[in-house]
Order: C-alpha cells, then sequence, then structure tokens
C-alpha cells in the first residue's frame, strides 16, 4: 500500500490526523489482496498491517482476495462494509483465510484493543495513510447518509458484496423431490426450455441490501382509469407512499439511500445498487406534484446528482441494444416539471442552471421533442373497463 497521500500534506493537517484520526488495524491480510477505503483502493504488500490518519465519519472498507501469483493471481470478487469510525477510534481485525473475510470480532475485546493502542507508534511504518486526496469526493457523494441509515440499508450479514450469494428456491433434499423436477439427460428444444429447466435461485437470507420497497402499482386502491392515468404519468403518489412508509420524519433520507444505491454500485461493484438508483432517479424525476411541495428535498436532489454525475462518464446510461440514454429522458421529464407552474422559484433556477451545466459537460440535448408528447400506455386493474 503506497503512502503518496502523505507526500503533499499540510504538515498540520498530518499531525492532526495522526492525533485524532481513526486506526484500522487489520491482521493477515495477505499479499497481493486488493484492498480499497472510499474512493481509492490498492494491492497489499508484505508489510501492510492497516490504515491510520482516518478522519472521522463514515467510510466504506472494501477487499478482494486474489490468489497466488503461482495461481494465476486471479482477483476475487469485491465485498465490503461501511463503517462509521470516531475520533481516535482503533478497530482490529483479523483475515480468516477460510471465509476470505476480515473479522472484526477482536475490536470487541477491550484488552487487544489497548495492547495496540500501546503499541500503536510502533505498528505505525506498517500502517498506510488514509488516501487524504479523496475525502473530499467521497464527502460530497456520502453527505445525506447517516450512520443509522447505512446500518438500516446494508445487508443483516454486514457485508456488502459485488456477487449475490444465492441458492437454490428448492433445496430438494429427498430424492422423491429430486424425482419431480424436469429431467435434463434428454437435448433442449428451445433456450425456453433450457431456461425452465434451470434451478429457480434465490438470494441468501440476510445478504440482500435493504433498499425501499417502491410499489408496483403506481395509483391507489379503487383508483379510477382516469386516476390511472394521471399516476402513471406523474409519480408523485408512489413517492409518497416510499415516503411515507420508510422516511416518514426524515423525508430528505430518500437522497441518502439515493447516494447508498449509487456508492454501492460506483465503489462496491453491486449491479443491484445501480438499478436501484435508476429506479429512485424515475421516481424522484417524475413526480411533478412532489416537486411543488417539496422545495428542499428536490433542491437537495440537484446537489446529489451535480457530484454522481462527475463520476461517470457520458456515455455511461446509453443503453447498449436501444441506444437510448436513460438518463437524460429521465432528466429531461425533471427540468420540464421543475420549471413548470406551481414550482417554487429558487428550485427553478437551480433547475435550469444544472440543466446547462449538463448540457455544456455531456453535449445532451435536453430540448429535444418529447417523447411523452405520445399516448401513456397504462395497464388497468383486473376488472377494471373504459367505456
Amino acid at each position: 500500500m503506497a503512502s503518496d497521500s502523505c507526500v503533499d500534506m499540510d504538515p498540520d493537517l498530518a499531525r492532526r490526523l495522526f492525533e485524532e484520526g481513526a486506526t484500522l488495524v487489520l491482521l493477515g491480510v495477505p499479499q497481493g489482496t486488493e484492498l480499497g477505503i472510499d474512493c481509492k483502493s490498492w494491492q497489499v504488500g508484505p508489510r501492510f498491517k492497516g490504515v491510520k490518519m482516518i478522519p472521522p465519519g463514515l467510510h466504506f472498507l472494501s477487499f478482494c482476495s486474489a490468489n497466488s501469483p503461482s495461481c494465476g493471481g486471479e482477483i476475487g470478487p469485491k465485498s465490503g462494509l461501511f463503517l462509521n469510525l470516531k475520533s481516535k477510534e482503533i478497530l482490529v481485525a483479523h483475515w480468516d483465510p477460510k471465509e476470505e473475510d476480515l473479522d472484526f470480532s477482536a475490536s470487541k475485546n477491550d484488552e487487544e484493543v489497548n495492547r495496540i493502542r500501546d503499541t500503536l507508534r510502533e505498528l505505525d511504518p506498517y500502517l498506510g495513510p488514509y488516501p487524504y486526496e479523496v475525502m473530499r469526493k467521497w464527502v460530497s457523494l456520502t453527505d445525506q447518509i447517516s450512520q443509522e441509515l447505512a446500518v438500516n440499508l446494508q445487508p443483516l450479514s454486514g457485508r456488502v458484496c459485488a456477487f449475490s450469494d444465492v441458492i437454490p428456491e428448492l433445496q430438494l433434499r429427498h430424492t422423491k423431490d429430486r424425482a419431480e423436477q424436469p429431467r435434463n439427460d434428454t437435448a433442449c428444444q428451445s433456450m425456453r426450455e433450457g431456461l425452465d429447466r434451470l434451478p429457480k435461485m434465490k438470494q441468501r437470507e440476510g445478504t440482500e441490501l435493504r433498499f425501499s420497497v417502491i410499489p408496483e402499482k403506481n395509483y391507489p386502491p379503487g383508483a379510477s382509469p382516469a386516476e390511472i392515468t394521471r399516476c402513471s404519468m406523474d409519480l408523485s403518489y408512489s413517492l409518497e407512499t416510499v415516503l411515507k412508509k420508510s422516511y416518514p420524519d426524515q423525508p430528505i433520507n430518500l437522497l441518502g439511500e439515493l447516494q447508498f444505491a449509487f456508492v454501492c454500485f460506483l465503489v462496491g461493484n453491486v449491479y443491484e445498487g445501480f438499478e436501484h438508483w435508476k429506479r429512485l432517479m424515475a421516481l424522484l424525476c417524475r413526480s411533478e406534484e412532489a416537486m411543488r411541495k417539496r422545495k428542499e428535498l428536490y433542491l437537495g436532489l440537484i446537489t446529489v446528482l451535480y457530484h454522481q454525475l462527475g463520476e461517470v462518464p457520458p456515455d455511461f446510461f446509453v443503453d447498449i441494444v436501444s441506444q437510448s440514454n436513460f438518463l437524460t429522458s429521465t432528466l429531461q421529464d425533471f427540468f420540464q416539471f421543475a420549471t413548470g407552474p406551481g414550482v417554487d422559484s429558487t428550485l427553478g433556477k437551480k433547475a435550469e442552471k444544472f440543466k446547462a451545466h449538463l448540457t455544456k459537460k455531456f453535449c445532451w440535448d435536453f430540448d429535444a421533442d418529447l417523447d411523452d408528447c405520445a399516448p401513456v400506455v397504462v395497464e388497468l386493474p383486473e376488472g377494471v373497463t373504459v367505456d
């Protein structure tokens, strides 16, 4: 692990971080393991024993185990966890070679933590400094994520994993159960038949990210056809449903969830995070009535998006098949609504500035003909007909 981040650091800042910063003592991490904190990662060297001078607050520690060079040196999937570190705090973890994971149980042993604290200066040459040059970026990407929110959103297992840990829905422990399944000893006649033969899988309990549930139906029970159409064009009912269920006292926490999903994807390589981020984006950007009522939420959304979109290339959101850009079409709706009648002028002006910024930076055209001028096709509940 390199220590370049200290080379250009102000000496007073370095001294303050050394005295006030938190320390992660990570013992036994194999050489070649890819380890990262927040927005930067390294391959661990033979002398590595942890990270020092970590600013207090929320951080994401990630790691990928690696085969030895003699076995190819391949890097495994990334795992990580969110940590809320206090000033001068010391967390101790030992590498578990069987699980290829960090075991933090030693941090609960006061005797071991105090022993580490007493020998911290001797450990110092083996501790890499926190990459302070990424601190500003990290804070801009996570400033809405509280400790409580991070705990509530990350899996019960405590680990955010790039690849889902899945198990068969049917365990088929008995011969009788297996006999009732489709036979696999004959050639498939079609792709569909082949897919149907595959076992149905589900994510292992406790490993799922615990995001807010977005309603499948975006209209209230008993809605008329006219109400269904209106709720399909303006997603405010769905947004208010999510806020009421997940964040009744602090609606701004939805922006924290948007940041959490984005960071899980950007830093943790979790595709599910990207998919949830897209769903939240569509929900927020297509809620016209909510924009009139929740000025602070939408002012915050623009700030969050300003920092997030600075981290991705302009063609990132282009669908490979359709060549359509999810983000430009979603933001097109947002800018139309945010500058419409009844919206606070402060929000409208900030939206116009953000639109100009994106147009200049990415050459995106938000003034093209709106696809939404075409009829909106909505699915009516069973039994509802339109005369």
